[in-house]
């Protein structure tokens, strides 16, 4: 099964993106697809369309589109449930230790990484940044 992770711009920019993936790898994530990318206000829009309504919206986009972010399709078994096991609470001062948000977040949030929160959401937020044909040519299935 296939899975989403982003790296964000707070962790990209503070040079955490290698530690990030070497802790994700370490916790049996294979890394099917890789891409950096630097969101514009549109795209940021689109891809967290499901938070519109919420208060955090706005202030999450120009977050997300503050710099680079490392988009990550990501594979194991159980892979949504586990990488949000790995990377721990959204606000790393809930965030179990030796969790990637209680290691390397800032603050609820500029908290480094973003996961996609099941099946259905992984599926959409996957094809969101890579094609299907692509993964096929990586080795990659949804």
């Amino acid at each position: 099964m296939l899975t989403l992770a982003i790296i964000k711009p707070d962790a990209v920019r503070a040079g955490l993106a290698g530690k990030i993936l070497a802790h994700l790898e370490a916790a049996g994530f294979a890394v099917r697809a890789a891409r950096l990318v630097k969101l514009s206000p549109a795209q940021a829009e689109a891809f967290y369309e499901v938070h519109r309504a919420r208060p955090f919206y706005r202030s999450l986009v120009t977050f997300m589109t503050s710099g680079p972010a490392l988009a990550l399709a990501l594979q194991r078994a159980d892979a949504v449930a586990q990488l949000r096991k790995v990377i721990g609470a959204t606000d790393p001062a809930d965030a179990e230790p030796g969790t990637v948000r209680k290691l390397y977040a800032e603050s609820k949030e500029q908290n480094a990484i973003h996961a996609s929160d099941s099946a259905e959401t992984a599926a959409r937020e996957v094809a969101f940044f890579f094609p299907e044909a692509e993964l096929r040519e990586l080795g990659g299935s949804r």
